[in-house]
């Protein structure tokens, strides 16, 4: 079945399958050094004689021949001896240097465990300390000066046939905010999940930052900061920059190549997502991702609650993009429950740093105005919900404990069963702790967080284990789904369609225990389903360009994932009849 774009030549490696699809053979050019320092191709002490001895590398590995599960416990004892998080964000990436398959296969085996080291909330630290923490180029570095030459510079990138580009401009990393070029720690880690959770080859995947400056004075003062050292370019250049970077982009790798945007500051994110949208296949993960996990919470709650959507009043703690998004997605699903769109807008209310967003209000951005209601102004959240009496309260302004323990306890004294997620990250900005809302609501209070915290035993002997609403329920899956089918835009739908997916893979058992989403331990499972759902959806409404459709659209999925298991190198041995290798002889 051909790709619906121009494949690239090939690279210095190509994947081929034996005939019965049970096993797959890498055949690559390289050899000697070459070979072990590659980190697709490097298998380490799990090389065979014969890899070894084709390969030109045998004598430069120690004489020993170790399975992956070995090399596995290996990885996790040294893992163990290292003394602090950033240390462990080290190891692992330097392990991702060294050998692709047996550091997907480390983050696998408990990726519970792993996922807040490569991604929140370490990798927050990892990118403060990206200067220090740089090793060996993952991505590609791309600045404000370069804007005549971007296809110079994916030509520099060593693989050809790229899926998914994960780019940033680095003004609004996480909760911290305009951390310049070290924001190349996001794309790295988001990518790294792409394959952990997603299962989308690594060699499909280009993280990428915009490097325009920085507007942060003491990284601007900092010898040791490793990017442009000016204040960040804005107006036609930057916009000039992103046009480039979106043109380059789809004429080398397709135009079903997928773009995601990440962690642009909110003046650029909405007006790119809204330029581009329909232009290319990109979507804007703090916005529609974050947006997609947090409905999917809510739509679990629900079973909870015992109602609908549209019975629930809304509270914003923020009012950026995050907020904006999953506020459009729930005027979405209140929408398919047959309530008017001048009523879904009515139910949801943001406070943002000036106090509630209301009609007549100075300086409202567009985005902000669309949420304005009539009402008296208010400065402080504990009076909105004093006033509001919301059923739900959704923290996404990274302002650290800004659900009081007052407003806690106001939101059970309204209702029976509150739902509160704080969903800033890192864990160092969320709202209020796992603890705090379990222990001020006597277990009555419906959690969600979005960054990991532990689970919360009460006096009274309940266990709750608070969901974490992580966006990688979402992008890994939608990442596979959308290339897979090969589709040209992603519309709102898709993102509804993911939400619902993973709100039907809550349990029973799942929300007595307190949880809102599916335990991260099955997210690779949540994500194929997302991915298979999408490729239906696409096929459905006529959005997918890959043709002829597959009949058997969960095999053609799973066809396409990456799997840890290490390949085979030996080159393809076989022999002749006797009688066709005879020797010709002659006297002479």
């Amino acid at each position: 079945m051909a790709r619906a774009s121009a494949r690239q030549e090939p690279a210095d490696w190509e994947m081929d399958r034996s005939r019965d699809q049970s096993q797959t053979f890498i055949h690559t050019k390289k050899r000697g050094c070459d070979v072990i320092r590659n980190p697709h191709l490097n298998k380490g002490m799990a090389f065979s004689l014969a890899e070894r001895l084709q390969l030109g590398i045998h004598g430069l590995l120690p004489p020993a021949f170790l399975s992956q599960d070995v090399q596995l416990l290996q990885v996790l004892r040294n893992y163990e001896l290292k003394k602090d998080e950033l240390d462990r964000y080290i190891f692992l990436m330097g392990l991702q240097d060294r050998n692709e398959k047996l550091f997907y296969r480390v983050l696998t085996s408990d990726i519970e465990r792993f996922m807040p080291i490569v991604y929140t909330p370490t990798v927050g630290l990892a990118c403060q300390q990206y200067g220090l923490t740089f090793r060996r180029p993952r991505g590609l570095f791309i600045t404000i000066h370069d804007r005549s030459h971007i296809p110079t510079l994916l030509q520099s990138w060593p693989e050809n046939d790229i899926r998914v580009v994960v780019v940033t401009d680095g003004e609004r990393i996480l909760g911290l905010g305009d951390l310049g070029c070290y924001g190349m720690g996001i794309p790295v880690g988001k990518l790294a999940l792409y394959t952990a959770c997603g299962g989308v080859p690594p060699q499909h995947c280009l993280p990428v930052i915009l490097d325009v400056g920085t507007d942060n004075q003491e990284l601007l003062k900092d010898p040791l900061y490793i990017g442009l050292r000016h204040k960040r370019v804005r107006g036609s250049a930057y916009d000039e920059l992103l046009e480039a970077f979106m043109k380059a982009v789809t004429d080398r790798y397709g135009q079903n190549c997928l773009i995601q945007f990440e962690d642009f500051a909110n003046v650029n994110a909405f007006r790119l997502l809204k330029k581009y949208r329909n232009k290319y296949l990109t979507f804007n993960d703090d916005i529609q991702g974050t947006a997609a996990v947090a409905v999917a919470g809510l739509l679990a709650a629900l079973r909870i609650t015992k109602n609908k959507m549209s019975d629930h009043t809304v509270v914003f703690q923020g009012a950026g993009e995050a907020a904006m998004g999953i506020a459009e997605l729930i005027v979405m699903v209140m929408e398919q429950e047959g309530v008017p769109h001048a009523e879904c807008m009515r139910k949801i209310w943001m406070v943002d740093s000036k106090g509630l967003i209301v009609k007549g209000r100075d300086h409202l951005t567009a985005e902000k105005e669309r949420f304005a209601h009539e009402h008296a102004q208010m400065k402080r959240l504990k009076d909105v919900v004093q006033e509001l009496k919301p059923t739900a309260i959704i923290g996404v302004a990274a302002v650290a404990g800004a659900f009081t323990e007052q407003i806690i306890r106001d939101m059970v004294r309204f209702n029976q069963r509150p739902i509160i997620f704080a969903l800033s990250n890192p864990t160092s900005k969320a709202e209020c702790t796992a603890e705090q809302c379990y222990t001020l609501t006597e277990g009555k209070g419906i959690f969600a967080s979005g960054s990991p915290f532990d689970p919360v035993t009460l006096a009274d002997g309940r266990t709750f284990y608070p969901g974490q609403g992580n966006n990688a329920y979402v992008f890994p899956g939608v990442g596979l789904g959308v290339t897979a089918c090969a589709m040209r835009n992603i519309t709102e739908d898709i993102f509804l369609t993911t939400a619902k997916t993973i709100a039907d893979l809550v349990t029973d058992k799942d929300l007595a225990e307190g949880r809102v989403y599916p335990p991260l331990t099955s997210i690779r499972d949540v994500s194929f389903k997302i991915a298979v759902k999408i490729v239906e959806y696409a096929y459905e409404h006529k959005l997918a360009t890959l043709y002829p459709e597959p009949a058997d659209k969960e095999a053609f999925v799973r066809s396409l994932v990456f799997s840890t298991d290490y390949d085979n190198l030996t080159v393809d041995s076989y022999s002749w009849p006797d009688e066709a290798m005879s020797v010709q002889n002659c006297k002479l």
